[in-house]
């Protein structure tokens, strides 16, 4: 026979007796239910409805038999709101701004999308505000469960990460703009971290925060990371092998609050500089200094692994009248502060080699010198010139 929603949801665990189930429908407290009738005794309109009932249940089943109820059908989240994978969103800790989906097992009327908000807190049907901030969602699933267990035997609840919140994390150390960021859940391109539903990484950060310097320590790149609501988590990030066997491991993924510390080095090693520079964490561009003898002097911004020739070139080439096309100084500031200038004999014809056109590193200096005629021209042109502020004082002697 078909039952009525409202005693489905009474007999729904198939655990109680006749007795049980009256008492359930006359007697217990709903949240909803005024303040009148404390005395216990029943309305007038009770007996009648208490006659239907009796009625009703002398066609029940009891503990022993099978009971058949109607159910509606589970609740579905819409397909714009599919939850983060579970493997992606266990550990995650809930915070102002998280969207979250509730889902009380046979009881769709009360689940749904909750945002939390300011607070910290969700607020909820019968219950009000139930504090989630700094909580797991098995935690949070546990706090809801308890709340509700007051009103509904035994709830299942469960708690799915709809949209997190944007991430903020600070990034210090070896980069060009140490400092705090807002990382959105954006996928390339503009398109909805919804779908593609991936978290942001430590890499993305670092491109975020201007690229690794030259003397970054990309093997012991540190993270903390907040854990429950007091403790702190250290983790150690090798982003080289990332970068030398493709390990995706490495690149973790980051959560708000997240402070990432990039150390130096003490020496750079010549040898990998070239797949540092083209790591995706590293700038875009690197800026150097062309000054000298040159058609365009000055600061020169140039992508990574740019070797000597091509800045020359950017710097818009020699000054062919005054300048000594064979050879450039190159000064260079080392890691451990001190200065080293060499001379470097130029090649158009060389390909990238550490002798005649190496590469480049973050403001390098390169010296185009004067040839031995433009130097001669200007000695003649600075002795005429002082000259010429000593001859009007000597016409004044002259009869």
């Amino acid at each position: 026979m078909h039952i009525p929603l409202k005693l489905s949801v009474a007999i729904s665990n198939n655990v109680w007796d006749k007795k049980d189930f009256v008492k359930g429908i006359f007697y217990r407290k709903s949240p909803l239910q005024t303040k009148q009738d404390r005395s216990g005794n029943l309305p007038l309109a009770r007996p009648c409805v208490l006659a239907l009932m009796i009625a009703t249940l002398t066609a029940l089943p009891t503990r022993a038999e099978t009971l058949q109820v109607e159910t509606t059908a589970p609740f579905e989240s819409p397909a714009d709101f599919t939850p983060f994978p579970d493997a992606i969103a266990e550990d995650y800790i809930l915070g102002a701004g998280d969207l979250i989906e509730l889902e009380i097992f046979n009881v769709p009327e009360h689940s749904g999308h909750e945002r939390v908000l300011v607070d910290g807190s969700i607020s909820l049907d019968w219950i009000g505000n139930v504090d989630v901030e700094g909580l797991t969602l098995d935690e949070t699933a546990d706090a809801i469960a308890t709340a509700y267990a007051q009103y509904l035997k035994n709830p299942i609840i469960t708690i799915s990460l709809i949209t997190p919140r944007p991430l903020q994390v600070s990034v210090a150390g070896a980069v060009n703009r140490p400092g705090s960021y807002q990382v959105d859940f954006a996928g390339e391109n503009g398109s909805d971290i919804e779908a593609e539903r991936r978290w942001p990484t430590l890499t993305k950060v670092l491109q975020q925060a201007g690229g690794i310097t030259q003397l970054a320590d990309i093997r012991q790149v540190i993270v903390e990371r907040a854990i429950g609501r007091d403790g702190i988590q250290t983790i150690q990030v090798d982003l080289w092998n990332l970068i030398s066997s493709g390990d995706l491991g490495e690149d973790l993924t980051l959560r708000d609050g997240d402070t990432i510390f990039v150390p130096t080095v003490a020496q750079v090693n010549p040898n990998e500089v070239s797949q540092l520079a083209a790591a995706s964490f590293s700038p875009d561009s690197i800026q150097v200094n062309v000054v000298g003898e040159v058609n365009n002097p000055g600061v020169v911004e140039v992508p990574p692994n740019t070797p000597l020739n091509q800045a020359l070139l950017a710097a818009g080439g020699f000054n062919n009248s005054r300048a000594q096309t064979g050879s450039v100084d190159l000064v260079r500031l080392n890691p451990d502060g001190s200065v080293s200038q060499r001379e470097i004999t130029v090649s158009f014809n060389q390909g990238i080699n550490e002798e005649t056109n190496p590469i480049l590193y973050p403001d390098d200096v390169v010296i185009v010198k004067p040839s031995s005629t433009a130097r001669f021209s200007d000695s003649a042109d600075g002795l005429l010139n002082t000259l010429g502020l000593f001859l009007p004082f000597l016409q004044l002697f002259t009869p």
